[in-house]
């Protein structure tokens, strides 16, 4: 049996968290939520202390992450607006941008006329990589109503896009399917929040710099590069 214990105690967590020590875990503490609950996975050589310490580290991290995949709908105005300088030279300006619950099976849609965006709640809680594209394809409907050559000319400008189209064509497939149809092979593109320190890196830094690689972790493990390179 695995630990478990309530850790409402730190930093007002009030959630269930279950620690499981391996032996062939010897460099890298790792987070993630199932069933519920918090599952922290660290070395078995961790003292009660250095547990303590990781779980709450742990803990900020994964929330981090989740509040990064659910922002607000102002949030999605202002990241509208940081999407089309930096890839639409701003040439795309909506009226609004806002999440919506009566998309159907569209990842979102934009009224050129009036200038509006919505994007589906079905995306909210995907690798922000993935909400990206879906924002900056309506943003190309602001200047391009239909899938043209001009319109995806447009989306080349992201790096991502091929990426983020299979992330959501796979998505929609497992939904058509159930959770019959998931395999081993999709959790690396699930869109499940996880987290993995490499405790080594951490541990040898000055104090200050510790900061600093936590902000370039959340960055990869934002963007996913992290569990593709794991």
């Amino acid at each position: 049996m695995h630990p478990t214990y309530d850790l409402s105690t730190i930093d007002g967590v009030d959630h269930e968290v279950e620690v499981r020590r391996s032996r062939r875990r010897v460099r890298t503490v790792t987070a993630w939520r199932e069933d519920g609950r918090t599952v922290v996975a660290i070395p078995a050589r961790f003292t009660r202390a250095q547990e303590k310490e990781w779980v709450r580290r742990m803990l900020t991290r994964l929330a981090t992450q989740e509040r990064r995949r659910r922002p607000s709908d102002d949030e999605l105005v202002s990241r509208a607006a940081e999407l089309s300088a930096r890839y639409l030279q701003g040439r795309a300006v909506p009226t609004s941008v806002r999440w919506s619950a009566n998309q159907g099976r569209r990842w979102g849609s934009c009224t050129p006329s009036d200038g509006s965006i919505r994007i589906s709640d079905r995306v909210r809680g995907m690798p922000r990589w993935v909400i990206d594209y879906v924002l900056l394809h309506e943003l190309v409907h602001l200047l391009h109503a239909g899938h043209g050559p001009e319109f995806w000319a447009e989306l080349e400008a992201y790096p991502r896009t091929q990426r983020a189209r299979g992330f959501l064509e796979g998505y929609a497939y497992r939904e058509e399917r159930g959770p019959q149809g998931t395999t081993p092979d999709d959790a690396g593109e699930s869109g499940e929040v996880e987290a993995e320190v490499d405790v080594d890196e951490v541990a040898d830094l000055e104090p200050d710099r510790e900061a600093d690689l936590d902000a370039d972790l959340e960055a990869d493990l934002e963007s996913g590069q992290a569990a593709q390179e794991s």
